[in-house]
């Protein structure tokens, strides 16, 4: 199949907004808990009617300060509740948000204050108050703009949130409405800028039709997770991620109650006190989620009972992927007895770390392991993998709970229709799709085909629609023999093993496939602790021929996926971690492959002698 499409389910006014969203809801029931904000004695509602009056308030600061409809803002925060407030309050004000991660070096925030245009600026607390008012002191590029930088926490002077939504209170409702409505679904309503894997970021106009009318269709297309009584989920992915930012206006408009939290380490006692009902996550997430688990069962000399769970979770839910694909009758009598006996023994303890009551997760942003998703598809905790793109407004396609191919990242979400070019690119076009890059005509012009955006993506869609992603189009290698190599699937599969935390493919010229190869700290600590190996350094482990060995094997589990031309032939493990720190990692933790290529070249070369 070339081309697979889904039909639109909801259609909105064209003079509408994501602003309205909210005013639905308040109009349903404005005592409805829309959010949820942790407290030091726990979990704290907060009902549309409070967060309604704390968004016009903020919003009318805004006006008073002189915001006319169209201006851009910009926001540089981690995930917080404030995040949110801020987010509505700018478009109350008919303004344009602007997303900066928290983790943004000077130079990547000067690039986006100047890009966007941005005069206004909110920041999480002091220290990115004095990060910001460094850039515009020391800055070029962005002379004598003016910027008023606003805190969103209320310690210490004003400006902050609680002095700016003060200044406000004369500014009257109709001109606050006459803000509010200034904008129509053509109307940008965000300028995301993407992770910049490849140069300057790019800052893509996503309008209020991406957010809205892919939050009212996606809420239709996902019943099984949107419109069930008292559903919960807790955001802990960066709100200046479009994917984050997409989700929290489709619960919204599912009237789902949506905590934040941005703290790693508070992260498994937040699910347990929070208890989502389906939960946003990205693969990293479930790889240590298993890794815990199986070191735990290690110290208790349960290995032997894990890695049978491990594997009746796995056949069992592939078992039911065959038999939804019209391959098989599913489980057998055996497998559902193991299957069973270890749904009441070791499962429930895996989905307790969940929250508990964690009906679906919803997976995106990079690619899962087959293996990680049938795993816990098969201990009870279902796993939707998507596709989407910041230039998609995030999904484009996805599994559902009635439909789902494990493997693939799904069908078409209404309105949008999926293309395979020539080339095996994935061509999209729809409701999602932004309306194109701020101020880059010629990045404007590379971009779309026939009305289709060009994702970069390699992929097919099979005879029911289903999406697999292959590869991107540009990391694709060609070895000095003329063979084409996809490193995504390798380097996916080497990255399953306990001690490997990135995995990067090269060749590209070369005679022959190499990778490299850096360890996770907490990976290597549990498994020597499993093989009763003292423990040692990275960099001790870097050298170890018992690791050396143990990443073979992984290699040599790769390799059974390709040809002989395709497979690793050696490979390097690094004394370096890949972080968004370092310059490796982007802020949503995709890998910046042209970076690790040009700062470990010398490692590279020793490869090919």
């Amino acid at each position: 199949m070339r081309e697979a499409s889904t039909g639109l389910l909801v259609e909105l006014e064209p003079n509408s907004n994501v602003t309205d969203l909210l005013l639905e809801q308040h109009g349903k029931n404005p005592a409805h808990a829309l959010y949820s904000r942790k407290g030091p004695a726990g979990w704290i509602d907060v009902p549309a009617r409070q967060f309604l009056d704390q968004v016009r308030a903020l919003a009318k600061g805004l006006i008073a300060g002189g915001l006319t409809p169209g201006e851009t803002v910009a926001v540089m925060s981690a995930t917080r509740y404030e995040w949110t407030v801020v987010d509505f309050a700018i478009w109350f004000a008919g303004g344009v948000t602007v997303p900066v991660y928290e983790t943004s070096s000077a130079s990547q925030v000067e690039w986006i204050l100047h890009d966007s245009g941005a005069r206004r600026v909110f920041v999480q607390d002091q220290a990115k108050a004095a990060l910001v008012q460094e850039v515009l002191d020391s800055s070029a590029l962005l002379g004598d703009r003016l910027l008023g930088v606003v805190r969103m926490d209320n310690d210490g002077a004003a400006p902050n949130m609680a002095s700016l939504a003060a200044a406000g209170s004369g500014v009257s409702d109709a001109e606050l409405e006459r803000h509010r409505t200034s904008a129509g679904l053509a109307d940008v309503a965000s300028l995301v800028y993407t992770s910049g894997t490849t140069g300057r970021p790019k800052g893509c106009e996503i309008t209020h039709g991406n957010f809205a009318l892919v939050a009212k269709n996606i809420v239709l297309f996902l019943p099984e997770i949107l419109l069930q009584p008292s559903t919960r989920t807790l955001m802990f992915l960066p709100l200046a991620h479009v994917l984050a930012r997409a989700v929290q206006v489709i619960c919204l408009s599912a009237g789902t109650t949506l905590g934040h939290t941005s703290n790693a380490k508070e992260l498994l006692d937040d699910l347990g006190t929070f208890q989502p009902t389906f939960l946003l996550v990205v693969p990293r997430i479930f790889e240590k989620v298993y890794a815990g688990a199986a070191h735990t069962a290690s110290l208790a000399g349960k290995d032997r009972l894990f890695a049978a769970a491990t594997a009746a979770a796995v056949d069992y839910s592939k078992a039911l992927d065959t038999a939804a694909r019209g391959e098989g009758a599913g489980p057998g009598w055996l497998l559902r007895a193991k299957h069973g006996v270890f749904n009441r023994l070791l499962y429930p303890k895996l989905r307790r770390a969940f929250g508990g009551r964690l009906g679906y997760t919803v997976c995106g942003a990079s690619p899962l392991s087959s293996t990680d998703a049938h795993f816990f598809r098969g201990a009870g905790i279902p796993v939707l993998e998507g596709y989407g793109l910041t230039e998609t407004t995030a999904p484009c396609t996805a599994n559902t709970p009635t439909r789902t191919k494990v493997g693939t990242v799904g069908i078409p979400v209404p309105g949008t229709t999926i293309r395979i070019a020539d080339d095996g690119e994935i061509l999209v076009k729809g409701i999602g799709v932004f309306k194109g890059y701020h101020a880059n005509a010629a990045a404007n012009a590379e971009a779309f085909v026939d009305g289709f955006f060009r994702t970069g993506d390699l992929g097919s869609l099979d005879e029911d629609g289903f999406l697999t992603i292959t590869g991107r189009k540009k990391d694709l290698l060609v070895t000095a023999g003329g063979k084409n190599v996809a490193p995504e699937p390798l380097e996916e599969k080497v990255r399953e093993h306990q001690l490997v935390a990135q995995a990067v493919v090269v060749g590209d010229g070369r005679p022959f496939v190499s990778a490299l190869v850096n360890l996770d700290p907490e990976g290597l600590e549990n498994w020597c602790a499993a093989h009763r190996i003292p423990a040692m350094s990275v960099a001790e482990a870097a050298v170890n021929e018992q690791v050396r060995a143990a990443i073979q094997a992984a290699v040599d589990e790769a390799n059974k996926l390709v040809s002989t031309a395709e497979s690793i032939r050696s490979f390097a493990v690094l004394d370096a971690d890949f972080t968004v720190e370092s310059g490796h990692l982007t802020p949503s933790l995709k890998l910046k492959r042209s970076a690790v290529v040009r700062d470990f070249q010398p490692h590279i070369d020793r490869l090919y002698g």
